[in-house]
Parts: structure tokens; C-alpha cells; sequence
């Protein structure tokens, strides 16, 4: 005697695959609701890196320019030199004014010892004219090295060097353009430098910690990055608030029914890289950051 029948069995097997196809669809649901609501994840991330903006110490037209752009340079490798003819004049003259002054603290220096040896046949004031015209040949002296020492650092900074290992970036300078103290003339960015900035938002960040492991996906690129949270920031800019007259806030009214959440700068140090993975400063990236129960 059969106990079930074959379309009872067959609604059975449907009945069960329907439960198992459910289970799964409720699991992956639960699953990506996870991923996006409350693990920590963004795709509006950052690849940056420190940018030295190199500027001139002096001023004066270019004499050569040394590199080209998108060249890698090392740390003291020359990039550029301005005409330094001018401040080597500077610096001939100072020297100059050095020696005259040394050769009157030497003069002054016999007088006051020839005065001094004499003893009573020289008054008590000549004797003291003279310390003090030592005194202010010295002074003088000190004051002329002074001048050397400004006209050589002059003259040694009109040649510009890289200060770190990096990469030279949207080159424009040219021989013979004019440049001006403290203006910056070119980038450099440093290769040791770069990171990854993640925008999260504010309600994802009580499951952020520092030193919590990182996943960082560039766009374009298959490869992964892996990387940990160094650190996070702890302001951002308040765009609805002002200072009206008086110095009093100014709080722009708001209607929107629909809050959104405010993206908070978490700052992603790079572990591992790919050697064959190109960083470029700008890029962008989705940033997952890795509880550590699941690494583990």
C-alpha cells in the first residue's frame, strides 16, 4: 500500500523547493541589506597623496628647467635654476664688505693694543676712543657676515631641488618665464605619499574603529587594495549656518521632509598594492571597510 501518491510527492518536492528558493532570496536579501545599511561601505571614495607645491625662494628669470612633466624625480634631483647672475654680484659684494670690515677690526685691533702699551703717554681717553672704535668695527664686521651669509643662501637657492621621491605633474614652466618668492611654479607629488579618503555616512561610522582592516576598489580596475582606517575626521562644514550682521549665526530654513545623511571624511592607509596597480591622486574608489569578526 503506497502512503503518499506520485502528485502528492510532486506537490511536495514543489512545496519544499519553494521554501528552499525562499530561504535563500530572504538570506541574500538579509545579506545585501547588511552590506548596504550596516556594514560600513561607500563608492564615494578618493585616491589622494601630499602635493608639494614647489615655489622659488627667489626671484628672477628661469635659466633652465631641468625636468619634464610626468618625469619621477628622487630627492635632490635639480628641477630648476633661476639666473643667478645677479645674486652672484650679491654675493661678490658682500664678500667685499666682509674684508674691508675685517681689515678695520684688525686696524682697530693695533690701535687699541699700541695705545694701551704706552701706557701714561697716552691719555686715558684716547685709549677708550679707541676700544670703542674696535667695538664698532666688530659690530660692523658682525653685520657684513651677516650680508655674506644672506647673499650665499641667495645664490645657493637659485637653484630649485626636489625636496622628496616623486612625480612631476602638469608641467607649464619654461625657460626664460619670470618667477616671483614664494609663488609655486610646479607640483610634486610625493610617491610615498598616497591614501584613500572614504566619504561616509554619519549613521555607518558606530561601526568604524581605527586600525580596523579596509578593502578599497579603484574604478576601472579588478584588483583589490587592502588597507586598514588610520584615522577619522571630527568636523565637517556646517553649509545651513552662517554669520549674518552683528556677527550673529545665520541658519538657513530648511523644508525638506528627507534628511540626508552627512558623509564624513575616514582617511584609508594603503597595506598591500598590486605593483602593477597605477595610483593616480583624484581617483576614484568603493571603500568597504572589513569588521573584524568577519576577518578573522
Amino acid at each position: 500500500m503506497k502512503l503518499f501518491s506520485s502528485a502528492s510527492v510532486a506537490a511536495m518536492g514543489r512545496f519544499l523547493l519553494t521554501m528552499i528558493i525562499l530561504a535563500l532570496a530572504i538570506l541574500a536579501g538579509w545579506q545585501l541589506w547588511l552590506h548596504y545599511e550596516v556594514e560600513p561601505w561607500t563608492r564615494d571614495g578618493r585616491v589622494k597623496a601630499n602635493v608639494v607645491q614647489v615655489a622659488p625662494d627667489v626671484s628672477g628669470l628661469v635659466k633652465s628647467v631641468a625636468v619634464h612633466d610626468n618625469q619621477d624625480v628622487r630627492a635632490g634631483d635639480l628641477l630648476f635654476e633661476v639666473d643667478h647672475a645677479r645674486y652672484q654680484l650679491a654675493f661678490d659684494q658682500a664678500q667685499a664688505g666682509v674684508n674691508a670690515g675685517t681689515a678695520a677690526r684688525d686696524q682697530a685691533q693695533r690701535d687699541l693694543k699700541r695705545n694701551r702699551s704706552l701706557g701714561k703717554l697716552v691719555a686715558a681717553e684716547i685709549v677708550e676712543q679707541s676700544r670703542m672704535r674696535l667695538n664698532q668695527a666688530e659690530a660692523a664686521l658682525a653685520q657684513a657676515q651677516v650680508q655674506l651669509a644672506t647673499a650665499k643662501l641667495n645664490l645657493t637657492r637659485s637653484r630649485v631641488y626636489a625636496v622628496t621621491d616623486g612625480r612631476i605633474t602638469n608641467l607649464s614652466l619654461r625657460a626664460g618665464d619670470y618667477v616671483t618668492v614664494g609663488k609655486p611654479v610646479l607640483a610634486l607629488i610625493d610617491s610615498a605619499s598616497f591614501y584613500v579618503e572614504g566619504y561616509f555616512e554619519e549613521g555607518k561610522l558606530k561601526n568604524i574603529h581605527e586600525n580596523d582592516p579596509a578593502t578599497v576598489t579603484l574604478m576601472g580596475n579588478s584588483g583589490e587594495l587592502k588597507g586598514h582606517v588610520q584615522s577619522i575626521a571630527l568636523g565637517i562644514a556646517d553649509r545651513d549656518r552662517g554669520v549674518g550682521n552683528d556677527l550673529l549665526p545665520n541658519v538657513n530654513p530648511t523644508f525638506n521632509w528627507i534628511r540626508l545623511a552627512q558623509r564624513v571624511p575616514v582617511r584609508i592607509a594603503i597595506d598591500q598594492k598590486d605593483p602593477a596597480t597605477l595610483l593616480v591622486a583624484g581617483q576614484t574608489a568603493t571603500v568597504s571597510i572589513d569588521p573584524p569578526s568577519r576577518t578573522k
